[in-house]
Parts: C-alpha cells; structure tokens; sequence
C-alpha cells in the first residue's frame, strides 16, 4: 500500500471539491468518483476518475473542472484518467452527499445496495418521499433528468421527486 504525501492528500481534496455538473449540490469527492491522485514529478499530477456508469456524459466536463482547479492551484500538468474498474456503485456516496441528496429532494440510494440484499433489486422499492417522508410513492419512470436517477410521485404529498437509483 503506498501512502500518500501531505499534497497528494490537499490536491485530492482540492479536486474531490469539484461540483458534480448533473448533481451540482455533490462535489466529486461526495459523490465518490474521485478514486485516485498520485504526484508524478514535479508540477506533475495524474487523477482517477470513476463515472457512476459507462458513457456517463459529465465526465469530460468533471475532468475538465478537476484539470482547471488543478492548475489554478499552482499544477501546470494535470492528466484524468478514467478508471473502470473497480465499477463505482451508490455506496461510494457518502454520508453528507445522501444528506444533499435528501435536502435537494432527491430521494438518495438505499446504502448497500443490491449487493447489501443479496441479489437483484426488487421491481417495487418502498422509497421515502424526500418531500413529506410518506413511503407510500409510485415509479413513474425508471429514468428521470439523467440515466442515474428514477422519476417517482409519492401518493400523499402528490409531488413529483427524483430517485438517485441504487447500483
């Protein structure tokens, strides 16, 4: 295990800090896609970037952000690279992030996931309205704004939330 230096660890949280472009109230680091950055000389920084899935289209824009705060902080040779594997899943958001979720009215990712239950997803999921906190909402659409999120009504309140899906 190599350990990282005093800067490796303030440049990770400098580019951890990026807004995530579809989720604007997450920063990279909350949202858990930040996986890496070692110092590769001088002047010389390579980050590790998961998206949530394959083709996600903000990735170019995070690398972009992560590159630009990178170098306004002083590192003229900032390269992303997208890391694959491990596949990022919804227990890389943290605590705070599902709390900004929450407070955004996006009902957040059940912690654990799929892998936490032991197999699939189920068709129904008892999802709390982050509007009213009822459990007593519908799926409307398995997409919603982004590839990442369901589009669900909760039945008591009547309003419309986001559901940023467990994978």
């Amino acid at each position: 295990m190599v350990t990282a230096t005093a800067l490796e660890e303030r440049l990770r949280e400098l580019a951890g800090s990026v807004p995530d472009p579809e989720l604007p109230m997450l920063s990279l680091a909350e949202l858990g896609v930040v996986r890496g950055l070692r110092l590769l000389g001088p002047g010389r920084v390579e980050v590790e970037l998961t998206p949530t899935y394959t083709g996600c289209p903000a990735v170019g824009t995070m690398a972009a952000d992560i590159e630009r705060v990178l170098q306004e902080d002083g590192i003229p040779e900032v390269t992303v690279r997208t890391v694959l594997s491990p596949p990022w899943t919804t227990d890389a958001i943290s605590a705070e992030g599902r709390r900004k979720l929450q407070e955004s009215g996006i009902a957040p990712p059940r912690p654990g996931g799929p892998a936490a239950a032991g197999g699939p997803v189920p068709v129904e999921l008892s999802l709390r309205c982050p509007n009213c906190g009822s459990t007593d909402t519908t799926l409307l659409s398995r997409f919603s704004s982004t590839a990442c999120k369901a589009l669900r009504r909760c039945d008591a309140c009547r309003e419309p939330f986001d559901h940023f899906k467990e994978l």
